[in-house]
C-alpha cells in the first residue's frame, strides 16, 4: 500500500484556511481532515468531534502529559492541538492528511513529521485580513485586536515553510494547493 502524506495548512487568523479546507474536501473526499482539539468554547454551529474537539484545559493538559499531541500551542488565551493517533493511523492507511492549524503548531510539526509538506496562507494585505477578521462577526473588538497583532508576528514566519500561497482569488489559490498537495 502506499504510503500517505501530511499536508500542514497554516496562516493568520481570518486569511480563509476553513474556506480553503472546505471547498478541498468537497472536491477531493479522498482527503482526510484531522480534527484538531481546543480549550476555546464553540462558536456558533460547530459541532464537537467534527469541527473540533472541545476540551477543558485539564483534559488538554492531560494530552499534553501523555504525548498524544503532534503539536500543540497556545493562542489567543487557549490551547489548540492535533491528536496524535488518529493522523498516524490514517497516513499508514496510506491517506493524504491535512491538518489546519496555527503557525506556532506548524512550525513544530517539522520536528515530529520532517516530511510533511508546510503550506502557508498569506492574506492579500494586512487591511484585508482585518476586513475578514470583522466580518465574521464572531470576535470582541479587543479579540481581532489580538489577531491582527498576532497576525503581523506570524507573517514574519511565512518564509519559513515550505510554500506560500497568497488567498486572494478563491480559485487561484485552491488552484496552486491542490498542485501542492498532489504533486509528487
Amino acid at each position: 500500500m502506499a504510503s500517505g502524506k501530511l499536508i500542514v495548512l497554516t496562516g493568520p487568523s481570518g486569511v480563509g484556511k476553513g474556506t480553503l479546507v472546505k471547498v478541498l474536501l468537497t472536491r477531493h473526499p479522498e482527503l482526510y481532515l484531522s480534527i484538531s482539539a481546543t480549550t476555546r468554547s464553540p462558536r456558533e454551529a460547530e459541532v464537537d468531534g467534527k469541527d473540533y474537539y472541545f476540551l477543558s484545559q485539564a483534559a488538554f493538559e492531560t494530552m499534553i502529559e501523555e504525548n498524544q499531541l503532534l503539536e500543540w500551542a497556545e493562542y489567543a488565551g487557549n490551547y489548540y492541538g492535533t491528536p496524535r493517533a488518529k493522523v498516524k493511523e490514517k497516513i499508514d492507511q496510506g491517506m493524504i492528511v491535512l491538518l489546519e492549524i496555527e503557525v506556532v503548531g506548524a512550525k513544530a510539526i517539522k520536528n515530529s513529521f520532517p516530511d510533511a509538506l508546510r503550506i502557508f496562507i498569506l492574506p492579500p494585505s494586512i487591511v484585508e485580513l482585518e476586513s475578514r477578521l470583522r466580518g465574521r462577526q464572531t470576535d470582541s473588538e479587543e479579540a481581532i485586536k489580538s489577531r491582527l497583532d498576532r497576525a503581523k508576528e506570524e507573517l514574519e514566519l511565512s518564509q519559513e515553510f515550505d510554500q506560500c500561497i497568497v488567498n486572494d482569488e478563491l480559485e487561484m489559490a485552491l488552484g496552486q494547493l491542490e498542485k501542492a498537495i498532489f504533486s509528487d
